[in-house]
């Protein structure tokens, strides 16, 4: 097992799509599943850094795990469920307290799943395999309508975003604008998926650089301090 350089957690009510998402993205496919017990650990490689994605359960009864998952994490995907006003109510009150143990400077993305029931851009957003698979061979082709009714908005999105950097006391200069870190996606055609991910990866890069930079600044080199130890006994002889 490669040593993790970073720590990405997702957090979010239960049935919002984390573990779809997830699956997504690292498989490459959607598949039905069942609700995560505690937490489930991936590691992804991102150019030469690894780093560690954490999907927790958002179940009540393990409601009191993620703040230990949530422990030094560099970023945070806060999930809703784009048809599910309360789900975005229960980041806020549920999930966010948890958060408290991530890093301080700890990046967050607020991400509204299900967009393929809600936008019919996202719905015709299938990959070529997944059309053939499904016998639809002409392309992607947008449904006549769109299967639910939307009740979180991106500007809902938005507002809890800002209200998010004032209580982890962020300055909105000194963090990325919201409409970098809004996204809605779809788990099921693929839609966004990947430009979350990425986004989120290329925005922790930097902290693992400074870690590494900061880590080899106060690395004590032996060789040097011999040859400082040799100078001071001439010195004095």
């Amino acid at each position: 097992m490669k040593k993790p350089d970073v720590k990405l957690v997702i957090l979010g009510d239960m049935n919002v799509g984390k573990t779809s998402l997830l699956h997504r993205y690292i498989e490459r496919k959607f598949k039905d599943t069942i609700s995560t017990v505690g937490g489930a650990f991936f590691l992804k490689q991102w150019g030469p850094y690894n780093i560690s994605i954490w999907d927790t359960a958002g179940r009540e009864q393990f409601h009191g795990l993620g703040s230990m998952y949530c422990r030094g994490a560099a970023a945070v995907i806060l999930t809703y469920d784009v048809t599910n006003w309360q789900s975005l109510v229960e980041l806020e009150q549920r999930f966010l307290s948890l958060t408290d143990t991530a890093n301080s400077d700890c990046i967050f993305a607020i991400v509204g799943n299900k967009a393929d029931l809600t936008n019919l851009k996202a719905a015709a957003a299938e990959t070529g395999e997944e059309r053939e698979s499904n016998g639809n061979l002409a392309g992607a082709q947008f449904p006549a309508s769109p299967k639910m009714h939307k009740q979180v908005q991106p500007e809902d999105a938005v507002a809890l975003y800002h209200r998010i950097l004032r209580y982890k006391m962020l300055e909105e200069k000194c963090s990325p604008p919201a409409e970098a870190m809004c996204f809605e996606t779809s788990a099921k055609t693929g839609y966004n998926v990947d430009l979350l991910f990425e986004r989120v990866f290329d925005m922790v890069v930097p902290g693992i650089l400074k870690k590494k930079t900061e880590a080899m600044s106060n690395t004590v080199d032996l060789e040097d301090c011999s040859d400082m130890q040799r100078t001071k006994l001439g010195c004095c002889g």
